[in-house]
């Protein structure tokens, strides 16, 4: 079972994703409008890109935007969660000396302590997110049991692999249950909504562009939006 996650189960999940997002790329600034928005991107390129790039900055930078300065406890939270997700796959030690193994490319490494504290993070931000889908009845009446498995697929491989660092039970069980939900959280990106791993630069430049010319960006030009 080791030998199949690590290899074929591998290999197709890593192409399932890139292949399913380079698709979901295509087809998103495929859907774009023309009379709405493809023209005016193209009619002020310079314009559209510095909407871009500041729209794209201000969501990653905490307490960047608006929206976050209001609910600075979901911002934590968030940022904790996200911050976590990306880093303990791509930096981890052991992640880093696989794709080595695999595709001959590695990044440097986290502390091993750091890298506990931003697993349980990202665990413990989970927790918090499922109870605010509980609590919050704003947040309560648009969740939809697609929702919650969107979080436990996303939260699994953080689960099985302290289970697997801690040596809980038996250590190979949890080791092949952390590569098979790693696999599988590549494998359901394209079609989800986790699908934003990538899609939300393509959609805050979008926006971004779109303020900057259309929504006020250009006021006082002889824009005709």
């Amino acid at each position: 079972m080791h030998d199949l996650l690590t290899g074929v189960f591998f290999w197709i999940a890593l192409g399932v994703c890139l292949i399913g997002m380079l698709a979901r790329f295509i087809m998103y600034f495929r859907g774009l409008s023309w009379q709405l928005d493809r023209v005016a991107y193209t009619s002020y390129p310079g314009v559209g890109f510095r909407g871009a790039v500041r729209s794209i900055y201000k969501w990653l930078i905490p307490f960047g935007t608006y929206g976050w300065r209001t609910q600075p406890f979901i911002a934590v939270i968030f940022f904790g969660f996200h911050i976590g997700a990306v880093l303990i796959p791509l930096f981890l030690l052991g992640h880093n000396l696989f794709l080595r193994e695999k595709l001959g490319i590695s990044f440097f490494t986290l502390n091993a302590a750091f890298a506990d504290i931003l697993t349980w993070t990202v665990v413990a931000s989970a927790f918090f997110f499922v109870l605010r889908r509980l609590i919050l009845p704003e947040v309560r009446i648009m969740t939809t049991l697609y929702d919650y498995f969107i979080l436990a697929v996303s939260i699994a491989p953080f689960v099985t692999g302290l289970l697997a660092r801690y040596q809980v039970g038996d250590y190979s069980f949890w080791l092949n249950m952390h590569i098979f939900c790693g696999e599988l959280l590549l494998i359901v990106i394209p079609f989800t909504k986790l699908s934003h791993v990538f899609l939300f630069f393509a959609s805050r430049a979008q926006l971004g562009m779109d303020f900057g010319i259309k929504r006020g960006g250009m006021k006082g030009t002889k824009m005709a939006w």
